[in-house]
């Protein structure tokens, strides 16, 4: 029986809502933000950051990686430093993206859009320790958790001899395995230095693209700009209408998993039962990369990055996407003084997913929490002074932050918590600024190649000849088809192709 209305003409149960009205259950508590906006927001901007490459980006990313290949291979002809058989890890973004964990004030500025379409990261062992009989040193006394110096005391006479340059000489102190300057292998006090390896690297690189550059070849890609940054290079190359970053890191390459980080197997992870534990214990690295207070001529830094690249592929694609944005958010916002870099940002992101659910984060509604947690586990890291290593915790990452920094990062970082669907829109803005440069360059370039003046480089004679080439061989596929057509061309005189068409030469 329907209730009859009270005298007043109010409903008779109170705080009752009209139908239509929505619950407000999807909002941020903190920002008063609505969930579903952020959600959107997150969306948007993964659409303009997607890197998918069309049949001609791929060619020139292509096209890119064989002549970084080819340099590095010139390289090893110099001196013979370099293992003769190697094996290089690319990783997709450059070091600034935060995919090896190096000091983030000494890797120069470079902005998509810009600079470069897409980067990459290089890692280029100079020594390769693969063989389990080999023996290691891995000298820590010197320094805080996840560095280490490298000592070649117990290595051959021959990989000595190729390194002594690049390794600086310590005396050892009395009682020590080695002392006196003597010990297996003849190696003494020799420790492999980061700083000298990478002068070494650095100048064999220039010293090898400028052979290339005197001997400029049709379909070699353009070197636009060769940079030392930190320890790292950085080569830039024209290919086609793409420009490529490649930030190469020399470093020493290791097979298995250092006893340091051990108990970490231990624990329970997000990636159990997902992939295999000897998948992710495959190999480590030392990157050039000293501590604050250690010594740089002899300080490496442990790096994981073989893991890494593992641990990714059991990432939710929905968790990554928020990571995306959140990462663009804070590093324009705590760019200066730059002491967090985006190395730390997916340090957190690691141990988030060993602390949620894997359901609760594969669900694609939940983008926005995944940001805003993100912010929430950044601010209590600031808070605390405390970000461990993924790999390593007992290396808290935040130790060298001082009072100042912590309190000036911990105000940006609420001002973006206060405001985040604010910082999304802008970080959006700045996405589509950055592919409307990047159109509008390769705009410019094409126009170049297509409207050769008098005073033209020889790129651009070269691209009219290709697209002669292209016309003729169109023409002659057109009108032979169903047969045989081979295009030969002279090294020496590239100007003058020579066509086959079945047994018949032109």
């Amino acid at each position: 029986m329907a209730a009859l209305p009270t005298p007043s003409g109010r409903d008779p149960t109170p705080n009752a809502k009209p139908a239509s009205a929505k619950p407000l259950n999807d909002l941020d508590f903190h920002s008063g933000a609505r969930i579903e906006e952020i959600t959107k927001l997150i969306q948007e901007f993964g659409k303009h950051e997607m890197r998918d490459f069309d049949d001609q980006r791929a060619l020139e990313v292509h096209t890119a990686k064989d002549f970084i290949f080819s340099m590095l291979g010139l390289v090893q002809k110099l001196d013979h430093k370099l293992p003769v058989s190697n094996e290089y890890l690319l990783l997709s973004g450059g070091v600034r993206e935060g995919v090896v964990d190096m000091n983030p004030d000494e890797l120069g500025d470079y902005a998509r859009g810009t600079d470069y379409d897409v980067d990459f990261t290089l890692l280029v062992p100079a020594l390769k320790l693969h063989d389990r009989n080999q023996p290691v040193t891995l000298d820590m006394r010197h320094s805080p958790p996840c560095h280490s110096w490298l000592s070649l005391r117990l290595f051959s006479e021959a990989t000595m001899s190729r390194w002594k340059d690049c390794c600086t000489e310590t005396e050892a102190e009395p009682g020590e395995p080695g002392g006196g300057g003597a010990g297996g292998g003849g190696g003494g006090g020799y420790y492999f230095s980061p700083t000298k390896v990478a002068d070494w690297f650095h100048r064999s690189v220039c010293t090898v693209i400028e052979e290339i550059r005197g001997r400029p070849q049709r379909g070699v890609p353009a070197v636009s700009a060769v940079a030392r940054n930190g320890t790292a290079v950085t080569v830039v190359l024209a290919v086609g209408r793409s420009r490529l970053l490649y930030d190469i890191v020399p470093v020493v390459s290791f097979k298995g998993w250092p006893a340091v980080a051990q108990n970490w197997l231990m624990e329970n992870h997000f990636w159990d039962g997902k992939i295999t534990e000897e998948e992710v214990i495959s190999g480590f690295y030392l990157v050039p990369a000293c501590s604050r207070h250690g010594r740089r001529d002899n300080e490496w830094r442990l790096a994981f990055s073989r893991s890494e690249v593992q641990l990714k592929k059991c990432i939710s694609v929905h968790l990554i996407q928020a990571y995306q944005a959140y990462k663009a958010i804070i590093v324009k916002l705590l760019s200066r003084p730059r002491a967090i870099s985006p190395y730390h940002l997916r340090s957190l992101m690691l141990w988030a997913c060993d602390r949620l659910p894997s359901s609760f984060l594969a669900q694609p509604d939940n983008a926005a929490h995944f940001l805003l947690g993100l912010l929430d586990d950044l601010a209590h890291c600031l808070v605390n002074r405390s970000c461990p290593n993924y790999f390593l915790p007992q290396c808290n990452m935040f130790d060298d932050l001082s009072d100042a920094t912590v309190l000036l990062l911990a105000c940006r970082l609420s001002s973006v918590r206060s405001d985040p669907a604010e910082h999304l829109r802008s970080a959006v803005e700045h996405a589509k600024a950055a592919n409307k440069l990047a159109q509008e360059l390769r705009l410019q370039l094409q126009q170049r190649r297509s409207s050769p003046g008098p005073n033209s480089s020889q790129g651009d004679g070269s691209a009219g000849q290709d697209d002669g080439l292209a016309r003729k061989l169109q023409q002659l596929v057109t009108e032979n088809q169903g047969k045989s057509i081979s295009v030969f061309l002279n090294p020496d005189d590239v100007s003058k192709p020579h066509f086959r068409i079945d047994d018949k030469f032109f």
